[in-house]
This record gives structure tokens, sequence and C-alpha cells, in this order.
């Protein structure tokens, strides 16, 4: 799976949300280094998961929305 790359500006975004998790939460200051290789450790290991898990929930929207059409269809039918 090709790893997902976000801009200079989401990266910055996201390691300051996980900076100021660490501290409020953890009362552990983290700083910006070991925060991007954090980042890029959820991205790699744990991003699948999150992944694959949003690829389900839209395969099931799209099939519903099918089930939909095809019901409207049958309704179009004439006899």
């Amino acid at each position: 799976m090709k790893p997902i790359v976000f801009s200079r500006e989401e990266t910055a975004d996201i390691t300051a949300r996980l900076r100021a998790y660490f501290r409020d939460e953890l009362e552990t200051d983290l700083a910006a280094l070991p925060a991007e290789m954090l980042l890029d450790f959820l991205g790699r290991e744990i991003g699948p998961f999150f992944y694959n898990r949003g690829l389900h929930d839209a395969r099931a929207v799209v099939s519903a929305r099918v089930e939909d059409i095809a019901e409207a269809i049958y309704g179009l039918e004439r006899g």
C-alpha cells in the first residue's frame, strides 16, 4: 500500500495536535521531531486499519444506494 503523504501544513497541524495531546493528557513534552516520527509510525502501522474501515463504510453506503436505485427502477416497470 502506498503511504499517506501529508503536506507541510498538514504535518505541522497534526504534530501540533500530537504534542498538545501529550502535554495535556500525558503531562509529557513531545518535541517536534519525535512527534513527526510518531506521525510516520501511526500512518504506516495503524493508518491502514483506519483506511480499510473507511473503505468498508464507503462500500456499505454505495451498496445501500445501489439497492435504492434498483428498487426505484423496478418501481418504474409496467405490467
